[in-house]
């Protein structure tokens, strides 16, 4: 089969990218060393490149202003050495007017220039970054299940925000200061070799003791930067956890545990952030130090030469100018760096994970379900074992056939695979070998998506978000009208409830739907189904845990959804499955059972011993509630 065996392997990446978290800090260095060739350089910028390319024409507008805004300010030391030289003579009062009156003007140019500059740079960095975003979700939205069973969603919400937040940063502003330094720093030095070629020759000289180390330390700038922002992301990744269970963790009394955990994880986190700050601090620190000693060494050689007479004073002035653009354009360049080598970190970790490959793809040439899509089902000779755990088998060698609008249930003890089939059907996951179809056409030669369209499913544990009651049904198909909803939520006895919430179907539903109660998120899910309108039904253990008047509810309004489908179910409670059709027992990823309720037991096995196992533990609870009535 195609991806499983490798998938394994290939979904190493989330490991060796912190997308677990570590077993010990020796794996954050482990992981730093296993990333040490592209971490040697910002390269991993280059990945934003497509992204530019997309606003050419703001690039360009950008590109002309800073331009601009660099070309003005290396024309005020051409103004002030005229004034030196010329200006201060008695009968050239006119000239220090006109010069000033232009400098005026080179004002103004200058703050247009730069506000444009300002403008179109930070415009561009927001614009890549919403795009990166954009992206990112899309492609982990994309992901197959086999990803999800080893990625944190805190680790990858990380990613999502942290780091694009990082890469924000540098692109817009960071960017910017950048661009405008880098132009302003070149033009200084070409003006510096016009106006004296031997003092620029002397500057020349410094430069590889200044530039050599600063890759050096740039070098560490970065390391620490990748090591801050995979601590904060494990922290983050705990926090989404123990938020999102902050029920259970109450209910255990473990808000001091968690407290300290993530205590823990955020010290580990500031002293990362602590020690990449240090690290840009002294990358500055020297910078500014190496850059400015060596325009006072270069100026203590000007003033010799203007003792000499080979120099005249406003051509010292105009080339100390020069050099004073070039140093503060080089320092802030260093500071800039530092930023844009998080930036570089954070910009690997995202195309990390948006290189992370989906192995749940359409085919090349995909072949469509017939239409109407009838529901028939077949599976073949179907073996699957989990990638996380590829030797233990889950499913041996599954031989079913499903006809259109029957109704299979499907039971067996815990971890005998019955879910599994449901992954499968909805290809979360490919199976190992064998093969299977609906309605004639195999899962893997057809678009997953054209897959799942004709798929609905209650699941045991029903997901509400924190919109309204209609948002929350329209969910199930999100082109439907209110109307429709409201019918569907009427077939799914769930009409009435909603009703009277404060604002009926516009009421907002808490979180994970915790305003409601178990029969009633059931009721909302099945709503969801019927407005779906698949014709294939799938419900796992929907009624598992509800009591006795909800279970009649939702039963009832199963029962609906279930006209003209096919429909497999899953349940542990025996008495949901008595109308199906059919029964199919698995035992340990094997089908040991095939027939009715009634031939099931009398054939007294699996089947008939889980039956009596219930059976007899509800007779139990009737007996102790008759003692206790009794008393």
């Amino acid at each position: 089969m195609p991806g499983h065996p490798e998938l394994v392997g290939e979904y190493r990446l989330a490991e060796n990218t912190s997308m677990r978290e570590p077993e010990a800090e020796t794996t954050s260095d482990s992981n730093v060393k296993k990333n040490k060739n592209q971490r040697r350089s910002v390269r991993p910028l280059a990945a934003l490149w497509p992204y530019l390319m997309r606003y050419r024409g703001r690039v360009v507008v950008a590109l002309i202003s800073l331009v601009a805004a660099a070309a003005v300010t290396l024309t005020l030391p051409l103004a002030i050495r005229r004034m030196i030289d010329f200006g201060f003579e008695a009968d050239n009062t006119g000239f220090i007017d006109r010069y000033f009156g232009m400098l005026v003007l080179v004002a103004a140019a200058l703050a247009a220039a730069s506000s444009f500059r300002y403008y179109f740079v930070t415009w561009i960095g927001e614009r890549i970054v919403a795009d990166v975003r954009r992206d990112v979700f899309a492609h982990v939205t994309s992901l197959d299940t086999a990803f999800f069973d080893q990625a944190r969603s805190g680790e990858v919400i990380s990613r999502l925000t942290a780091d694009t937040t990082q890469v924000k940063a540098a692109v817009g502003a960071s960017a910017s200061i950048a661009l405008r330094n880098l132009v302003l720093c070149i033009g200084a030095i070409a003006m510096m070799f016009v106006t004296s070629p031997r003092l620029t020759g002397l500057v020349l000289l410094a430069i590889p003791f200044i530039v050599l180390p600063l890759i050096a330390f740039g070098r560490s700038v970065r390391r620490k930067s990748r090591l801050a922002q995979d601590t904060l992301a494990e922290a983050t990744a705990f926090a989404t956890e123990a938020i999102g269970a902050v029920r259970t963790l109450q209910a255990f009394t473990n808000e001091q545990f968690a407290n300290r955990r993530f205590g823990t994880d955020v010290d580990r986190a500031f002293e990362a952030a602590r020690s990449s700050v240090a690290a840009r601090a002294g990358l500055t620190a020297f910078a500014i130090f190496i850059v400015f000693s060596s325009v006072v060494a270069v100026l203590w050689i000007g003033a010799q030469d203007v003792l000499a007479g080979n120099l005249s004073a406003g051509t010292l002035s105009q080339f100390v100018l020069y050099s004073v653009f070039a140093a503060g354009a080089l320092g802030a360049l260093s500071q800039v760096w530092g930023e844009v080598s998080q930036a570089a970190g954070a910009t690997e970790r995202l195309t990390e994970l948006l290189a992370t490959p989906a192995y749940i793809t359409a085919p090349e040439n995909p072949i469509d379900l017939p239409v109407p899509t009838t529901g028939a089902i077949a599976m073949e000779d179907v073996s699957f074992s989990y990638p996380t755990l590829p030797d233990a088998p889950v499913l041996h060698d599954i031989d079913l056939t499903i006809e259109p609008g029957e109704t299979l249930a499907i039971v067996g003890p815990s971890g005998s695979g019955k879910s599994t089939i449901f992954s499968l059907l909805m290809r979360g996951y490919d199976p190992l070998s064998g093969t299977i179809k609906i309605d004639g056409v195999s899962l893997q030669q057809t678009d997953p998506l054209e897959l799942r369209r004709q798929i609905a499913i209650v699941p045991q544990d029903t997901v509400i978000f924190a919109d309204t009651a209609m948002e929350n049904i329209r969910f199930g198909r999100p082109d439907a009208t209110d109307e429709e909803v409201r019918k569907a939520a009427e077939l799914a006895l769930a009409d009435d409830f909603i009703r009277t919430m404060s604002n009926g179907y516009h009421s907002v539903i808490g979180e994970r739907g915790v305003t409601l109660s178990g029969g009633q998120r059931q009721r909302m899910a099945i709503a969801r189904a019927i407005l779906k309108d698949a014709p294939v039904l799938l419900l796992d253990e929907a009624t598992s845990a509800l009591d006795a008047e909800s279970e009649t509810l939702v039963q009832t309004a199963l029962e609906r959804l279930m006209e003209n489908r096919t429909t497999l179910v899953i349940a542990h409670r025996l008495a949901t499955v008595l109308k199906a059709d059919r029964i199919i027992v698995l035992d340990k990823g094997r089908i040991v059972e095939t027939g009715n309720h009634r031939s099931l037991v009398a054939s007294d096995g699996l089947y008939a011993r889980l039956a009596r196992m219930q059976f007899e533990s509800g007779a139990r609870a009737l007996s102790d509630l008759d003692l206790k009535a009794a008393e």
